[in-house]
């Protein structure tokens, strides 16, 4: 069920869901929760990159295999 507050003006929530601005849980470390890093943006980021180089790589030696199998 939805909240039956009226929204803020210029918001779509109401004062008490609608989150201001730096509201939320601190980033990193600072946060209670921060365990491992795992889940961390930068970790995520860079596991993307590595992904993309890895997906990169395979799709070039998939060309050059096929080259040497005289495929086109």
């Amino acid at each position: 069920m939805q909240c039956l507050s009226p929204a803020v003006r210029g918001k779509n929530r109401c004062r008490m869901h609608g989150g201001s601005a730096g509201s939320g849980a601190p980033k990193g470390e600072r946060n209670g929760a921060y365990r491992t890093g795992l889940h961390t943006a930068e970790t995520v980021a860079f596991r993307r990159e590595c992904r993309s180089v890895i997906s990169a790589s395979a799709d070039g030696l998939a060309a050059i295999l096929g080259q040497m199998r005289g495929e086109s």
